[in-house]
C-alpha cells in the first residue's frame, strides 16, 4: 500500500474515533440531564377518578426541551429585542441607584423653604427651571451680595459636596496670579494634543488642570482655595448655613486629583456663589446676605469679606468660560450673544454621601446688568454638570434677563447710596 494512502486511512480512522467519542459526550450529556430532571418531578397529584395528574411545575419540565451544551451557546448569541435591553437597563440603573447612591434624582426640593424675603420673580423662574429634580439653585446679585432666592435651603445650607470641575476656576485663577502660566500657555493633555487656558476650561480638560496643580503645589492650592472663601461660611448670619470643608493635607489622590476633580474639598452652593459674584464684579468677594423680609431686603446694605488681587486676570477666563457655554460642557444652557453667560460645569461622585452630582455655576451680563445662578443637582447618573447647565438655561429664559432688569426695582439702601 502506497505511503501517502495510508497515512490518509490512518487519518480518516481517527478523524472516525474523534467524531464517535464527540456524540457519546453529547449523549451522556443528555442522558444526565434528563436522570436529573426525572429525580426533580413531584409525585403527581390524585385526581377524584384516581388516575395520576401531572402538577403545573412537573408539566412545565416536561414541555422544557434537553439542550447540549452547543445549543445552549448558540442560544445565548441570538439578538435581543430592543424592548428587552431598555427593561433591563432600567432594572440595572435602579439597583445601582439604591446600591450606590443614597440620594434620589427627584423630589420636591422646595419643601421647607422660608421665603419672605425672596425676589419672588426670581424665585418663580428658579423653582419652574429646576422642576422635579432633587437640586438646589442659589441666586444672587453679584454687585451687593445680596441672596434673591435659595432653592432647597436645606441641601444648600449643608457642609457642601465635592466641587468635581468647578474647582477649576479657582485653580485656573491662582495659577493665572502666580504667573505659572499665562492664557496663551500651550499645556500637553495628550499624545500631541496641547491646550490653553480658553480651550481647557471650555472642554474641562482633566489633564491640563491637573498639570496646574503639580506646578503650583499643594501650599499654594491650599491658600487661594482659602483665599476664595472655601472651607469658610460664604453668609453673613444665614442661620443653619454650614461650612465646606478643606483637607488640611494633601490628599491620597494627589494634587492633581485635587485640583481637576476637587478632591478634598467640599463646597457649599453659596461659597461658589459668592466666589462667582467676585468673578463677575471684578473682583470684590462680599458676604452673602439673605433677608428675612422684604423690609430688611429694601435696608441691606452690602458688606465686603475681602477685596481680591484678581481684576487683571479675570479676563483671562472669561473666553473659557463663554467657550463652555458656546461649543464646550455647558452648551445646553443655549448661547446667545445678546446676553451672554459665563460658565462652569462639574461632574463627579461624591464618596461621602454618597450621590452623583451634577453643578454649574454662572454669572449673566445684561445691558450692564449682571445675575450669579449655580445649580446643583443630586442623585444618581441623570445629574450631571451639562444637566444643570441646562436648569441654568430654562432659568435664564423664563426670567428674561432684559425685561427682569427693566422692570424690577432694584432699589438700594439710602445708606448703601451714600457710601458709594
Amino acid at each position: 500500500m502506497p505511503r501517502k494512502t495510508r497515512q490518509r486511512k490512518i487519518f480518516n480512522v481517527a478523524l472516525f474515533r474523534f467524531l464517535a467519542l464527540l456524540a457519546a459526550i453529547a449523549w451522556g450529556s443528555n442522558l444526565h440531564a434528563a436522570t436529573t430532571v426525572k429525580k426533580k418531578k413531584k409525585a403527581p397529584v390524585k385526581t377524584a377518578a384516581g388516575a395520576a395528574k401531572p402538577t403545573a411545575k412537573t408539566a412545565a419540565v416536561h414541555r422544557q426541551p434537553v439542550r447540549t451544551p452547543v445549543q445552549t451557546a448558540a442560544l445565548s448569541l441570538r439578538p435581543v429585542h430592543p424592548a428587552t435591553m431598555t427593561a433591563v437597563a432600567r432594572r440595572s440603573s435602579a439597583k445601582k441607584l439604591t446600591g450606590v447612591w443614597r440620594v434620589p434624582t427627584y423630589a420636591d426640593s422646595t419643601e421647607g423653604d422660608f421665603i419672605d424675603g425672596d425676589d419672588l420673580v426670581v424665585r418663580r423662574a428658579a423653582v419652574d427651571a429646576l422642576g422635579p429634580l432633587n437640586g438646589s439653585v442659589v441666586v444672587t446679585d453679584p454687585t451687593t451680595g445680596r441672596v434673591l432666592t435659595i432653592v432647597n435651603q436645606k441641601l444648600a445650607y449643608q457642609s457642601g459636596y465635592q466641587p468635581c470641575s468647578t474647582v477649576k476656576i479657582p485653580v485656573a485663577l491662582a495659577a493665572l496670579s502666580e504667573g505659572v502660566i499665562d492664557r496663551q500657555t500651550l499645556v500637553r493633555v495628550y499624545g500631541r494634543t496641547k491646550f490653553d487656558m480658553t480651550s481647557a476650561l471650555a472642554k474641562s480638560n482633566n489633564q491640563y488642570f491637573a498639570n496646574l496643580g503639580e506646578r503650583l503645589g499643594f501650599d499654594r492650592v491650599s491658600y487661594y482655595a482659602k483665599l476664595f472663601g472655601l472651607g469658610e461660611k460664604a453668609g453673613l448670619d444665614i442661620e443653619g448655613e454650614q461650612a465646606g470643608l478643606l483637607t488640611p493635607v494633601e490628599p491620597k489622590s494627589g494634587v492633581g486629583m485635587m485640583t481637576s476633580f476637587g478632591d478634598g474639598i467640599s463646597m457649599t452652593p453659596l461659597e461658589f456663589a459668592a466666589l462667582m459674584g467676585a468673578v463677575a464684579n471684578g473682583g470684590t468677594l462680599y458676604y452673602l446676605q439673605y433677608p428675612k423680609t422684604q423690609a430688611e431686603a429694601a435696608e441691606m446694605m452690602p458688606r465686603v469679606k475681602r477685596r481680591l488681587d484678581i481684576d487683571q486676570v479675570i479676563p483671562d477666563i472669561k473666553p473659557g468660560m463663554m467657550g463652555a457655554v458656546e461649543y464646550g460642557t455647558a452648551r445646553r444652557i443655549g448661547f446667545d450673544p445678546n446676553e451672554p453667560v459665563y460658565g462652569k460645569t462639574g461632574t463627579c461622585t461624591d464618596s461621602r454621601t454618597p450621590t452623583h452630582l451634577g453643578w454649574f455655576g454662572s454669572f449673566a451680563e445684561s445691558s450692564g446688568n449682571k445675575l450669579v445662578v449655580v445649580v446643583l443637582l443630586t442623585g444618581g447618573r441623570p445629574d450631571s454638570g451639562p444637566a444643570a447647565s441646562g436648569v441654568a438655561g430654562a432659568f435664564y429664559k423664563s426670567l428674561g434677563l432684559s425685561t427682569y432688569f427693566a422692570t424690577q426695582a432694584h432699589q438700594l439702601s439710602p445708606s448703601w447710596m451714600i457710601n458709594n
